[in-house]
């Protein structure tokens, strides 16, 4: 790709700092970092200089580094000039290239041309927003894994397996009258029986980095009184909602933050579900059905005191068919009761005191496993959303290309169709459209 223009933008964040980076990539940056500087810096070295206005006078001083092309992020000529945190001196500094000549540069433009350029696929182009915005330790290791190219490789060994099975298919096809049947001898089949297992793997690896990516939305729900408030606040380490033995306190949504093994969690408090003429609390619990609905788990609460009453049955009767349930008999610490984890028939209950705080850690445990999460997961590739689509999508294919034995032509087809798929995930069939909304949610100096 032919650059036509330089861009600019200042990489760092608004407001004060002590230092401030302005990035520029483009052909033939050097007359103009010679234009600012002085003198025309020396490739790939931190070097101490002056940054000047049209009249000579100093902006600003401080490291200009310059990494002429194809050696650079962008895979074009880059400047990035390292100075004072101070909005004034930076935006100067920005209007000084604009002067030269040099564009205000779009959202994630630069990674994009990396992108364009060869330096990254798309894969690895959208990690590096998933790494600026990982808000765990974890989900920043995951996103740094991706960036290196680990999911990308995955992608690329499925594919490199698709091309030999798809070889053979076709040679299959373009010389019926051999003898010799082609597919028997090369095992076509347990090829294709490989590819299944091993995108089923990269699936579900997948399906991790994508609960790291967006984090896992947990609603407390029950009836009025029960603890739901006391839970949030012990999950959360701190007093987030307001406790009080007045049923109805908690008139609408609360929402927390906290992670757990380095996982995201969004943790949602509720209002109390009963018949209520009361207006205020009948929008609140209207919010809390809403809320329902978003949740990747809901937990019931309700009061060990009373036991599971028909009201909580009557709850969780009207409770949606989507997120995972976990019950949660609460305040143990009143009938001397010994946190635990009770399964049976497929329902989850977990004995605790949010008041003492007995028990909370198998709660946290049986979060993770509703929600999917496999504790200890080694590899894990920050996914998004559209990773997964195309990985079904694959994996859907490749299940129809198992029937296709006897049609030859519609199992070459189900094959393509599933390198297709995977294709779109690197981006070597991106469409300009998908490039624009990936892009587009970068931050400006990136």
């Amino acid at each position: 790709m032919a650059s036509a223009d330089p861009i600019a933008a200042i990489a760092t964040p608004p407001g004060k700092g002590g230092i401030g980076v302005l990035r520029m990539s483009g052909p033939r940056l050097a007359p103009l970092a010679e234009a600012i500087l002085g003198r025309r810096p020396q490739p790939r070295q931190a070097e101490l200089c002056w940054f000047r206005d049209a009249e000579g006078e100093p902006i600003d001083q401080g490291l200009a580094l310059f990494f002429p092309g194809p050696h650079s992020y962008t895979g074009e000529d880059v400047l990035e000039l390292h100075g004072h945190g101070g909005p004034a001196v930076l935006h100067a500094l920005l209007q000084r290239c604009l002067e030269l000549g040099a564009r205000l540069a779009a959202p994630g433009e630069f990674t994009r041309r990396a992108f364009l350029n060869d330096k990254l696929d798309l894969a690895q182009a959208e990690s590096v927003a998933d790494l600026i915005d990982a808000s765990t330790r974890e989900a920043a290791r995951c996103a740094l894994r991706s960036l290196h190219g680990e999911f990308s490789e995955a992608i690329h060994g499925l594919t490199r397996g698709l091309i030999d099975l798809r070889m053979l298919v076709e040679a299959t096809l373009d010389f019926p009258e051999e003898e010799v049947d082609v597919l028997a001898r090369a095992n076509a089949q347990g090829k294709l029986d490989r590819l299944k297992e091993r995108l089923a793997e990269i699936l579900a690896t997948a399906r991790q980095g994508s609960l790291l990516r967006e984090g896992i939305h947990v609603v407390l729900a029950g009836r009025p009184n029960v603890g739901k408030s006391s839970l949030l606040n012990c999950l959360a380490g701190e007093d987030v909602a307001i406790v009080t033995d007045i049923p109805g306190t908690t008139r609408d949504t609360i929402r927390q933050a906290v992670q757990i093994h380095g996982v995201p969690l969004h943790l949602v408090d509720t209002a109390g579900l009963r018949d209520s003429k009361d207006k205020v609390e009948q929008l609140g619990m209207a919010r809390t059905r809403a809320a329902l609905h978003q949740g990747d788990v809901v937990v019931q609460v309700v009061d060990a005191t009373n036991g599971v009453t028909e009201e909580d049955r009557k709850i969780r009767a009207e409770m949606p068919p989507g997120p995972a349930l976990v019950t949660v008999v609460n305040k143990l610490d009143l009938v001397a009761g010994t946190p635990r984890v009770e399964r049976e028939g497929g329902e989850v209950r977990v004995y605790l005191s949010a008041k003492t705080g007995a028990g909370i850690e198998l709660l946290r445990e049986v979060v993770l496993e509703a929600s999917g999460w496999r504790t200890g997961s080694e590899g894990v590739f920050m996914a998004r959303e559209r990773h997964l689509e195309a990985l079904m999508g694959a994996a859907a294919h490749l299940e129809s290309a198992a029937g296709e034995w006897q049609q030859l032509e519609f199992l070459a087809e189900e094959l393509r169709l599933a390198q297709e798929e995977l294709n779109r995930i690197t981006g070597e069939f991106g469409a300009d459209d998908l490039l624009g909304e990936i892009f587009s949610r970068f931050c400006i100096g990136k």
